[in-house]
């Protein structure tokens, strides 16, 4: 995994998603249009205010719309308030 060159503000959190799933577990593959946006990824980096158990590289899950999309050095990262992490795997 390669260092991010950003550091989030005050209890945010800069989380890299993990990638859709491509096929159901009975193995049909699934359509771009139909894949649901994932609601787990890999912390990357935390602010200085954080003040919960999540470290960088947990696997955490999130909200749906959880978040805002930012794209930098040809990767998405999503950040997003501590407060909308709902648990570490």
């Amino acid at each position: 995994m390669k260092k991010v060159n950003i550091q989030p503000l005050g209890d945010r959190l800069v989380i890299r998603s993990m990638e859709a799933e491509q096929k159901t577990a009975s193995g049909i593959i699934i359509p771009d249009t139909a894949k649901e946006k994932p609601q787990r990824g890999t912390v990357i980096a935390t602010g200085d205010k954080l003040e919960s158990q999540i470290k960088i590289n947990d696997t955490v899950l999130y909200g749906k719309y959880a978040g805002t999309e930012v794209e930098l050095e040809g990767e998405t990262y999503l950040i997003m308030n501590e407060s909308d992490v709902l648990a570490i795997v």
